[in-house]
């Protein structure tokens, strides 16, 4: 889903465009689909999207990464639900600093593209999550109730690779924009590399 408001409930948002590539980097098809990003209308959207792939690709269920929101994980249910697909989310309510500690261990690389609450700042746009981030992120969590893994909208990632990837995403070019405890680091171009 790609989302024209950069403040949508629902989906993800910043560098949502990388989706085409990590698609290709898995050898998956992909299905896009433009959403004004409306609360609860872009559910729609999304449930479109989803019966395009059950009727194009046979699909039997959905797979979401929710770990603790409960706002994207029932809707999705709800959506499937309405479908007759299965919905799938074998994170949920796993302990966030132990699922991205066992991402980093599992050797993916996954970007902070996005800051989106106090005390996070403009340094962290652009790190590769790492144990010491995973230390900062839960050292915040117990001071401020962030939640580690953004489940509340505070952070927003984007996985460069993946034990899964066939090939490598490599940042080009990049434009971070920042302002007041908010901010994006928007991909302007990337690209293949092999492994």
């Amino acid at each position: 889903m790609i989302s024209l408001n950069k403040e949508s409930y629902m989906f993800h948002v910043p560098n949502i465009e990388i989706t085409e590539l990590q698609a290709n980097a898995i050898g998956l098809p992909l299905i896009q689909k433009r959403t004004k990003g409306e609360k609860e209308e872009e559910l729609l959207d999304l449930k479109e999207a989803i019966e395009h792939a059950k009727v194009k690709y046979y699909i039997k269920g959905v797979v979401t990464g929710a770990i603790r929101s409960v706002y994207q994980a029932s809707r999705i249910q709800r959506v499937c639900n309405e479908l007759g697909l299965w919905c799938f989310n074998p994170l949920w309510l796993n302990d966030e600093i132990e699922v991205l500690q066992e991402v980093v261990e599992k050797g993916f690389k996954v970007l902070i593209s996005g800051v989106f609450a106090y005390p996070l700042e403009r340094k962290h746009l652009g790190l590769i999550m790492d144990k010491d981030i995973i230390t900062e992120l839960s050292l915040l969590h117990k001071k401020y109730n962030l939640n580690p893994a953004g489940e509340g909208g505070e952070l927003e990632t984007t996985v460069l690779d993946a034990p899964f990837f066939k090939k490598t995403i490599e940042v080009i070019d990049y434009v971070i924009h920042y302002r007041d405890h908010s901010g994006v680091f928007e991909i302007k171009e990337a690209r293949f590399v092999d492994k």
